[in-house]
């Protein structure tokens, strides 16, 4: 097993330079092909770079020559057996970055100061970089083999057309598995999270097999659940998997283990259903090719007493009896676990094994289902939201939504896909939901999210069990009637802030802590700064609101949208991009202050703004989802009150008429036409990003789309063809959005942010929403039928009328929820 035997030594590098014999041997292209470097014809400039440094060791070579390269790969993993002692403030992770100059590839180390580069994902796949100074890292434990360390690089712009087909210089690079250039680490993390499988050690080649039985002996869980603690030798168990769990990484540098990964599996025979644990390198082994159903037999297992603070999901038959006194433990070694796949046809009565069994739900059924209830639902999906990060769990999650039209949160990466990797117009199936309702919230709150032991199922329905349930067998029928009309408002990507903030202030505090309820409108652009790539964050803010400017969606006669921040095309789109002319960054030095946000300056298409990504500078409200159709929005919940704390209803009847300005599409306080010149800073967040922007589903392009609204890959992916630009897929929101001014309770700062609500012409609940603190609150508008016609009103007369109605707000006292 991978990792297990045959241990890499410890040290700088597995593979590397090869710096005594820079010439020696042949470079593997995929396919077989072997190409040398006397035959190109244009000498590889990593090779020089090689020649230059080769008697260097541990300092920096400023190079004499800068060619323009291409990242292909962008790989992180955890560092370990180094002598942290002697390398100050050694971060958890490193990254290994791929370049091509057009005749070779090499990978190279990314210096440790450097990281945030990939943090804010200015260093991707794709890009075009320069680096011009480098430094070798020798292997004192190996001959002639250093790394190539990258100490100062100038990020660019990502690329139109990109060769994959160059070789590898060192052909030890190519081996497979693949391993990191330093530390005892046997493989490459995901890229953005712990959790997700990633790399060629994960196997997917077991398969059910034939076993002959008539030698084995079987033991059934409840009578092993008795007799454990008097036995050293267990017999084999015969069992059905119900739950899998994600996988859990528990790896630390001074750990001396190869694969540390852990996931449970709750299995059941007739006798009941108890918990087994995989270790280490069997993870790797057997976690993709194991699934629910499926037929196990265990041997050379061993059981230890259940872990008291874990809680075990329940059986989904009432019958069946909940083993929680002891736990199974499988692992490579100590003892070394077999597991075979039993197949289904071999399956005999006499077994009892238990079928599966699903509890799929209908939409009204929901309403009556208690809190923290688990089900099952099956659905076209219809909308797939971008993929967002949660620092504190190191994660990522994504929103999605099913044809019933309830918010389902799918936020554990290892439920089989992260993010837009889930197709749109495909049956979707999710099993193990929690559910989550809040009925004393206004509007009530409910939505489904996921649990430990969720998985989720897109492909064909042929061969899984709950295909033969009732309910499952009406809905897939539903669906098949459905399926041409529901296309016409498929959404995927933009901003879908769900779940949405408490009506009242003092709602949404008790779930935040005191230090961190308030944050100063000064601290912003710290917070922002603090960010990494897609990570979402939502903070309080004070101020009074004192302008209001209304931003139509613009788009061509043909219905292309008019760009509101360029991107490149080939890769996801992402604000976290470099900026056109890119920056510079060496090791050592810290985040220069041109890769900062700059609060008095705007620059929609520099990396002043977009190169931090995940940071949506949009005000977040109280949207409770009351809009029939998905889509991703952003939203201001506003708690108003005047200074003296007086409601915000009388604070806005309070406004006078000669503090109000109106020209069409925007507002102006009288406050803010006083102040606004004599501000001591003024932060400009309120554009909106290609990525925030909900499109239209073509299916034609489906891979384009999931690419766009995915989180970047480690390694670069060719596009088929020609690759159209995000910004030619039409906006699912024709409403636009506005941008809101708020000034400082000091009057010395100010911010612009951005509010972005639905465009809800069949909801009746929004028929009341006719002031622009009421779209802020329910987070959408509701366009009344024109007297005349009866047709909806153009979306910019709607929205004429809320900047007008926004007058109300003068002088206003409130509280923004910042999702950013």
């Amino acid at each position: 097993m991978s990792g297990e035997s045959g241990q890499p030594q410890p040290g700088p590098s597995h593979t590397g330079l090869y710096l005594e014999h820079p010439e020696r041997g042949q470079a593997g292209v995929p396919g077989g092909v072997i190409r040398r470097a006397g035959g190109q014809r244009h000498r590889s400039w990593i090779q020089k770079v090689i020649e230059q440094i080769t008697g260097s060791p541990r300092q920096c070579v400023t190079l004499s020559e800068v060619v323009p390269v291409t990242v292909l790969a962008v790989q992180r993993y955890l560092l370990e057996d180094e002598p942290r002692d002697t390398v100050p403030k050694l971060p958890l992770y490193c990254y290994d970055v791929t370049i091509s100059d057009g005749v070779y590839q090499e990978k190279c180390y990314l210096d440790p100061s450097l990281n945030f580069l990939v943090y804010q994902n200015i260093l991707k796949v794709g890009i075009e970089m320069r680096i011009s100074r480098v430094s070798c890292l020798y292997n004192e434990k190996r001959l002639g083999q250093g790394i190539l360390c990258i100490d100062k690089v100038h990020c660019g712009e990502p690329l139109d057309v990109i060769s994959v087909e160059t070789p590898f210089r060192n052909r030890a690079h190519e081996e497979k598995p693949e391993r990191p250039l330093r530390g005892g680490r046997s493989h490459y993390l995901a890229l953005w999270n712990n959790e997700d499988p990633y790399g060629d050690i994960w196997k997917t080649n077991k398969q059910p097999e034939e076993f002959n039985f008539n030698n084995t002996k079987i033991i059934s869980l409840s009578h092993l659940e008795m007799t454990w603690n008097n036995r050293k030798n267990f017999p084999a168990l015969l069992v059905r998997i119900l739950h899998k769990s994600k996988l859990r990484y528990y790896g630390k540098p001074n750990k001396k283990m190869i694969e540390p990964y852990q996931t449970y599996l709750e299995v059941a025979d007739s006798s009941g259903m108890v918990s087994v644990i995989m270790w280490n390198a069997l993870c790797p082994e057997w976690y993709k090719s194991l699934r629910v159903g499926l037929i196990l037999l265990l041997q050379d297992y061993s059981v230890k007493k259940s872990y008291p603070l874990r809680i075990q999901p329940d059986p989904v038959d009432p019958q069946m009896k909940l083993i929680s006194t002891m736990e199974i433990c499988l692992n490579l070694r100590d003892p070394p676990t077999n597991i075979v796949i039993i197949p289904e046809k071999q399956l005999k009565s006499e077994w009892k094994l238990p079928k599966l069994i699903n509890r799929f739900i209908t939409r009204s059924e929901l309403d009556d289902m208690p809190e923290n209830s688990i089900c099952d639902v099956i659905g076209m999906l219809c909308f797939v939201g971008r993929v967002q990060r949660s620092k504190k769990k190191e994660n990522t999650y994504v929103v999605q939504e099913i044809k019933t039209r309830t918010p389902c949160i799918l936020d554990k990466p290892s439920t089989n896909y992260a993010a837009s990797q889930v197709p749109i117009q495909t049956y979707f199936v999710c099993t193990q939901l929690k559910v989550v309702r809040n009925n004393t919230q206004v509007p009530k709150l409910l939505f489904l999210t996921t649990t430990n032991e969720s998985r989720v199922l897109i492909t064909g329905h042929r061969g899984h069990p709950y295909t033969y349930d009732t309910k499952a067998k009406s809905i897939i029928h539903w669906i098949k009637t459905k399926t041409n009309l529901e296309a016409k408002n498929t959404v995927i990507g933009g901003y879908y802030p769900y779940p949405p903030v408490p009506e009242t202030f003092s709602k949404y505090s008790r779930f935040i802590k005191a230090e961190s309820l308030l944050t100063t409108i000064s601290e912003v652009r710290n917070v922002i700064e603090d960010l990494q790539y897609r990570e979402q964050k939502r903070i309080a803010i004070q101020g009074i609101i004192t302008a209001i400017k209304y931003i139509p969606y613009n788009h061509s006669a043909g219905g292309a949208p008019a760009p509101e921040a360029h991107r490149n095309a080939s890769q996801p789109s992402t604000s976290q991009a470099a900026g056109k002319e890119g920056h510079c960054h060496e090791r050592g030095s810290k985040r220069s202050q041109d890769d900062r946000p700059i609060g008095s300056q705007h620059f929609p298409s520099t990396s002043m703004v977009l190169s931090l990504s995940a940071k949506r500078k949009i005000l977040q409200g109280p949207s409770a989802n009351p809009v029939p159709v998905p889509q991703p929005h952003s939203s201001a919940q506003m708690k108003g009150n005047k200074p003296n704390i007086p409601s915000r209803e009388n604070s806005a009847a309070n406004a006078t008429g000669k503090s109000r300005r109106i020209i069409n599409d925007r507002w102006e306080s009288q406050l803010w036409r006083d102040k606004k010149y004599s501000l001591r800073d003024h932060l400009h967040y309120g554009h909106v990003d290609p990525e925030s922007i909900p499109r239209k589903f073509i299916l034609e392009h489906e891979k384009f789309l999931t690419q766009q609204f995915n989180s970047q890959p480690a390694k670069y992916i060719p596009p088929e063809g020609k690759p159209p630009k995000l910004d030619d897929f039409p906006s699912a929101r024709s409403l636009g959005h506005f941008e809101v001014t708020i000034l400082g309770l000091n009057h010395e700062i100010a911010i612009d942010v951005a509010f972005l609500p639905m465009y809800s012409p069949e909801d009746v609940q929004t028929s009341q929403i006719d002031t622009f603190l009421t779209c802020m609150n329910y987070s959408c508008v509701y366009p009344p039928e024109a007297p005349v016609s009866g047709r909806l009103r153009d979306p910019k007369a709607v929205a004429g009328d809320i900047v007008k109605a926004a007058a109300d707000l003068d002088r206003v006292h409130i509280i923004g929820i910042l999702d950013i």
